[in-house]
C-alpha cells in the first residue's frame, strides 16, 4: 500500500540552556507568528518537558519546508544561542526528502521515507 500523502514533518528537539527557558518560549510566540503567514504550512506547535522543547511542524512537500526554514533562518540563529538542537528528524515520502537532503545536510538531520498511510 503506497501513499499519495506529500506532507513533509521537521522534528527538532531543543535542549534549553539553564536559565533561558523563558527566553526560549518568547521566541517561539515569535516562531508562530511568523509561522502562521506561511501558505504551505499544515500545522505548528511548540511543546515542553522540562528544558526540552519539541516544535511540531508539517509542510505542504519540500517547499514548504524550504520556505519555512528561510522565512524563520534569523530565528532559529537567535534560538540557537540559548538552546541546542539535539535532535533533528524530516519525514515524507522519499519524492520529497530527495530534494530536501542536500539543502538540510548541513543540520545533519535523520531522514524517515514515508511509505504507509493517508492523509484526509
Amino acid at each position: 500500500m503506497a501513499t499519495q500523502d506529500k506532507c513533509c514533518t521537521i522534528v527538532p528537539y531543543f535542549k534549553v540552556q539553564s536559565g533561558k527557558l523563558e527566553a526560549f518560549k518568547a521566541l517561539c510566540e515569535r516562531f508562530v507568528v511568523k509561522t502562521k503567514e506561511e501558505p504551505k504550512c499544515l500545522f505548528y506547535g511548540f511543546s515542553f518537558a522540562g528544558d526540552q522543547a519539541h516544535c511540531r511542524e508539517g509542510y505542504e512537500g519540500a517547499a514548504g519546508v524550504l520556505a519555512h526554514l528561510e522565512n524563520v533562518g534569523s530565528l532559529l540563529e537567535e534560538a540557537l544561542k540559548i538552546a541546542e538542537l539535539s535532535r533533528l528528524e524530516i519525514h515524507g515520502p522519499e519524492e520529497e526528502l530527495a530534494k530536501l537532503r542536500g539543502p538540510l545536510a548541513e543540520l545533519k538531520p535523520q531522514f524517515f521515507t514515508l511509505e504507509y498511510g493517508f492523509r484526509r
